[in-house]
């Protein structure tokens, strides 16, 4: 009899505190602010990526839209800005080029590094300090 007792207790004793743990998690702000943050920094690195290639028609694969058969995608904070990762493609016929971007806090390009053998795109890495083109 102590025994169905004590299960009994335990049982409620977690129930109550996975309920407790639940309904904060829930109702805590922070981490729906942190994720809507997160998706505005990621929706800005694709306005970026789009103005940078000059191809309105991207196909992106980012956190937004991950594929883990292309790869894995990410959005850091780091410093004062965000590190933003995925993988582009023109259409169907181009092949997945990966790139990592670092925008400043107010969603501005600091670098983009892009991996395209695309001849355009290096000349303008050429003249264009934030953009690094590598074959």
């Amino acid at each position: 009899m102590n025994h169905r007792v004590g299960r009994f207790v335990f049982a409620l004793v977690v129930g109550l505190m996975v309920a407790v743990y639940s309904y904060r998690w829930i109702t805590d702000p922070e981490g729906r602010e942190a994720r809507l943050l997160e998706v505005n920094v990621v929706e800005a690195s694709r306005a970026v990526l789009r103005e940078t290639i000059g191809v309105e028609s991207l196909e992106i694969v980012d956190t937004l839209a991950p594929n883990r058969v292309v790869g894995k995608a990410y959005v850091y904070p780091e410093g004062n800005g965000w590190s933003v990762s995925g993988y582009y493609r023109r259409d169907d016929n181009d092949r997945w080029h990966p790139y990592l971007m670092m925008l400043s806090d107010d969603f501005m390009l600091v670098t983009l590094k892009i991996q395209d053998n695309d001849p355009e795109l290096g000349q303008r890495a050429e003249q264009d300090h934030t953009l690094e083109v590598v074959n």
